[in-house]
């Protein structure tokens, strides 16, 4: 296992800012940053990161952490593998302790980091016997070259070549102590049934190594250069644990900062569409790998900008087909423009027959809005059929009603009734209708999820303990090492305390326990920090293994809302929560005793209620209510409250 001094130099080294950079889109807010949840799909960024106490937390989807959690959500990284990754990235050498692991914590852990390691093993093979083999050289270099690819390029996608030999490949790792099973997992090598003779799934073909969106290898595509070999042109890894093709969209590691600068993504269908528009200057550009598009791949593009530009061949015989996804760009709330490339062209095609200059001229003036893109390939299909046309114009008029911006749906209306020569009220109404109809669908949706749902009792009484328990643990994860002067009868010397030790120090007197089994889980874990001369505040549990202390505590130390501090200038003057730490700390307490005092009460209420019990019973749980009533009000008169 990885040291603990190592995750301690990780820690300290790592910049939750800048890894998070590397994946989100961050605009400074005050002294915070700000971003699009990268898990779920929002309008109005609630994803937040703080550089000085090094945690981000998403209020859109509840998660929050460290660097190292952030890396687990992202790419689903063991907490081991994101430690990993974060030593790769800031160049730190990683010491292992010598402790033992479960054998299934073993077999899990090896086996997904040699799918990885594999994966990466093969794509330097497949690079060196492209430049390094006479083979490689003289069929694959020279196709790219052919292709008109610069040396530069070839490099930068890890361009590479699988052999003629059949088994080239799968005796090369086998010999490095590869096991059979996991090149089954990767689809790099096909074995026949009760067979240790593998072969080459890729053999004789070009290779495009697929990344994920940090950079690490997930699978492959390659592509046939013999036109008589019966075989698919293209070919795919199969789906593995590591690779999930309809997650992962090529090219978008090496796209992802020119589609934030450009504040635009194109996207192309082929990988050697992306390479040719690369080399000619267009840089932000992610290739689907032939498959249709899914929102998965759109929500990866999401996390870059909010506007998709895609690029269709002239002659391809999908373009109707495509309209899915347009529509389906459109419910992620993105704005969608399309190209269409001349008849018989493809973007790789056009890219090598066209100066930059033309290239460039081509994109500014051809690139059509969705609306007017949709109506010119339905209107040419319709023709004078007036059946055929009002059907394009509720398939039109559909699309319209997934956008949510209510003024860039009636400017599109406006512009479909001139493209189409017809009444904006006809649309308008149509317009309803479809979002009325939706609105139905939706709400039987919604019933058929709220009987599902429990029925909440509506006499029953608001029980405000969990309340006061989170408003403590929070001043312990957040303030917990400030040092405040307490005292609770007036007149009495203040003492000096921190936030932590005041609040065990009173749970211990009374013997109070939390009444959630995690956040007692905390206390124990505050507790023993002090039994050993540590105050364990949210820095503390932030950097645990256990993904749901660092959740917590980073939703418990970085807030949504915070005092502007505007109101400075104006010479207003907020005072802090910490300004009142020691008056938040006795209230909180107070409030909690209270708290826990009438529950007392009433149990003991209840008890009353038994039939037949017995007098001297009665008795003596009368007096109980009657000490616990005294003390409850002594407690309300620290809290300067009336009962």
């Amino acid at each position: 296992m990885i040291s603990k001094e190592t995750i301690d130099k990780i820690f300290s080294t790592a910049r939750v800012e800048e890894v998070i950079s590397d994946f989100v889109t961050l605009k400074k807010s005050g002294s915070n940053y700000k971003g699009l949840s990268p898990f779920v799909d929002e309008k109005t960024p609630s994803f937040m990161v703080s550089p000085a106490k090094q945690i981000w937390k998403d209020f859109s989807s509840g998660k929050g952490g460290n660097v190292v959690t952030f890396i687990m959500e992202q790419e689903h990284y063991t907490y081991p593998e994101a430690l990993r990754y974060l030593a790769k990235k800031y160049n730190i050498e990683i010491d292992e302790d010598q402790v033992e692991l479960s054998e299934q914590q073993k077999e899990t852990y090896q086996n997904k980091e040699s799918l990885y390691q594999l994966s990466e093993v093969a794509g330097e093979y497949f690079q060196d016997q492209l430049w390094k083999t006479e083979e490689g050289k003289n069929i694959a270099l020279s196709y790219f070259q052919e292709r008109g690819l610069r040396e530069e390029v070839i490099q930068y996608f890890h361009l590479g070549y699988s052999p003629k030999n059949k088994n080239s490949f799968t005796q090369f790792v086998l010999s490095k102590g590869y096991k059979k099973e996991i090149l089954e997992q990767t689809g790099l090598s096909i074995f026949k049934e009760n067979s240790e003779q593998g072969i080459d799934r890729f053999r004789e073909r070009i290779i495009f190594p697929i990344h994920s969106f940090s950079g690490r290898i997930l699978g492959f595509g390659g592509r046939i250069l013999q036109n008589h070999v019966k075989t698919a042109k293209y070919l795919n890894s199969p789906e593995s644990e590591i690779y999930h093709k309809s997650k992962v969209l090529y090219g978008l590691f090496q796209a992802k900062s020119h589609i934030t600068k450009e504040d635009n993504c194109y996207l192309v269908e082929g990988y050697m569409d992306l390479i040719s528009l690369y080399q000619s200057g267009i840089k932000n550009v992610v290739a689907s790998s032939g498959t249709s598009l899914t929102n998965d791949q759109i929500r990866l593009i999401k996390r870059l900008t909010n506007n998709i530009t895609i690029l269709y061949d002239g002659d391809s015989a999908g373009i109707k087909a495509s309209f899915r996804g347009i529509d389906m760009i459109l419910e992620q709330d993105m704005n969608v423009r399309v190209l269409l490339f001349p008849n018989g062209e493809d973007p790789d095609s056009f890219v090598q027959k066209n100066s930059s200059d033309e290239i460039e001229n081509f994109f500014k003036y051809n690139i059509k809005d969705f609306i007017q893109f949709k109506t010119d390939v339905l209107l040419k299909e319709a023709q004078d059929d007036p059946i055929k046309k009002a059907s394009l114009i509720r398939d039109i008029v559909s699309s319209i009603a997934l956008i949510k911006n209510l003024i860039q749906k009636e400017i599109y209306v406006k512009e479909c009734a001139r493209l189409l020569d017809i009444s904006e009220q006809v649309l308008f109404s149509e317009l309803a209708q479809i979002t009325q109809n939706k609105l139905e669908s939706d709400r039987k949706e919604f019933k058929k999820e709220i009987k599902l749902q429990p029925v909440e009792n509506k006499n029953e009484k608001v029980d405000f303990t969990y309340k006061i328990e989170e408003d403590i643990l929070d001043l312990m994860l957040s303030y917990g090492d400030y040092e405040i002067k307490m005292n609770y009868i007036e007149g009495e010397e203040a003492y000096k305390t921190t936030v932590i030790e005041e609040i065990v120090h009173r749970f211990k007197e009374d013997d109070i326990q939390f009444s959630i089994d995690f956040y007692n889980k905390i206390l124990v874990e505050i507790e023993e920090g002090i039994d050993k001369g540590e105050l364990r505040t949210g820095e503390f549990f932030v950097k645990s293994e256990d993904e749901n202390y660092t959740r917590f505590a980073a939703q418990k130390m970085l807030k949504k809302y915070f005092i502007s501090e505007n109101w400075q200038v104006k010479e207003i003057f907020v005072p802090s929560l910490e300004q009142n730490l020691s008056k938040n700390t006795k209230d909180v307490i107070l409030k909690y005793k209270s708290v826990k005092i009438i529950q007392m009460i009433d149990k003991l209420a209840k008890n009353l209620e038994t039939p037949d019990i017995e007098e001297e019973k009665r008795n003596n749980i009368f007096q109980q209510i009657i000490k616990l009533k005294i003390l409850l009000k002594q407690i309300k008169d620290l809290e300067n409250k009336v009962i």
